[in-house]
């Protein structure tokens, strides 16, 4: 057998193995994956406590009609050290700047530290009718704290907005104009405001180290070329939504982690639901529970199994019932 012939064969074997891998791993997904999440909620976490009462209350659930104007949704993992800053600013503007009803529901994602005791510090404050604590037993991941969040709000219109602070929480007004223009103020209509640090890249490039950069473009490739196409900035921790596009959206959700604001994105794309960028001031704040490496190999990952998965349908987009 001459060069050229153990050549061919090698090639052979080698794509007859890539897809066999990749029909194996197909039969895999299929097998162990269900087409639609099975969203867990232990008992204890279906109730909040009102401090002034100590007696616990259920969380209303997202189909209900929406009893408030705005719902403010806040993960926390360990952030007793960077909420109070956070939390400041936002009930200083709730109480000060926002004209209509409101609730900030804080949810201590499986927090060790303080968090849940400062967070009902707040409720006492204001009252658990506009400050509540959403206790997850367990660590879900951001997106799946976000989530239960979201699934237990009473806003026509709901914010989801990161603990560490680090969008100034005043341009939350430009989201607000932008979500009452989209939908005349109606929350049956589906829409998305999101946040964009995109008018930053450049700055940001000048103080990010050259390994920094290459992971970030190399991302935001990673994002077009599998997932989101008309979203500069998916990763912004500020992000406001219809009552009506959380009850589509978040029912089906799969992804827990930081890919979760992807999966979002993604579906709501494929729903063609409604999304416009506005740009808000932003500045990175330390304590991040991942370094950048680990951030962007963990989202790597989950970027293709999202496009992987709805691509060859082991997910659905959309289903005929909600059941959480």
């Amino acid at each position: 057998m001459d060069f050229l012939e153990s050549l061919k064969l090698i090639l052979f074997v080698g794509s007859a193995l890539v897809v066999a891998l990749a029909i194996g791993f197909f039969i895999i997904q299929k097998v162990v994956m269900t087409p639609f999440p099975v969203i867990r909620r232990k008992e204890e976490e279906k109730y909040y406590l009102d401090p002034a009462t100590i007696k616990q209350f259920e969380f209303p659930r997202i189909e209900d009609p929406p009893t408030v104007d705005l719902s403010v949704v806040i993960p926390a993992y360990n952030e007793e050290e960077r909420l109070p800053s956070m939390l400041g600013d936002c009930m200083e503007y709730l109480e000060k700047e926002w004209k209509g009803s409101y609730e900030v529901i804080l949810v201590s994602d499986g927090s060790q530290d303080k968090t849940v005791e400062l967070g009902l510090k707040y409720s006492k404050k204001f009252t658990s009718s506009k400050f509540r604590v959403l206790d997850l037993i367990e660590n879900r991941g951001k997106g799946g704290a976000v989530r239960l969040g979201m699934l237990s709000t009473r806003g026509k219109f709901s914010l989801f907005a990161d603990a560490d602070g680090a969008t100034d929480f005043k341009d939350f007004s430009k989201l607000n104009d932008l979500i009452l223009e989209m939908t005349g103020n109606d929350w049956n209509k589906e829409a998305i405001v999101i946040g964009s640090r995109a008018h930053l890249e450049q700055d940001s490039i000048a103080t990010r180290s050259l390994f920094r950069t290459v992971l970030m473009h190399g991302f935001h490739f990673l994002v077009w070329l599998f997932t989101v196409k008309s979203v500069k900035d998916t990763q912004c921790g500020f992000k406001l939504l219809s009552r009506s596009a959380i009850q589509k959206l978040f029912t089906i959700m799969h992804v827990e982690r930081w890919a979760f604001d992807v999966e979002l994105l993604y579906l709501a794309e494929k729903m063609k639901i409604p999304i416009k960028e506005v740009a808000v001031n932003w500045q990175e704040i330390q304590g991040s529970k991942l370094t950048p490496l680990a951030a962007s190999l963990q989202m790597g990952r989950d970027l293709f199994l999202i496009w992987f998965r709805y691509t060859f349908g082991i997910w659905k987009v959309y289903k005929n019932h909600h059941s959480f």
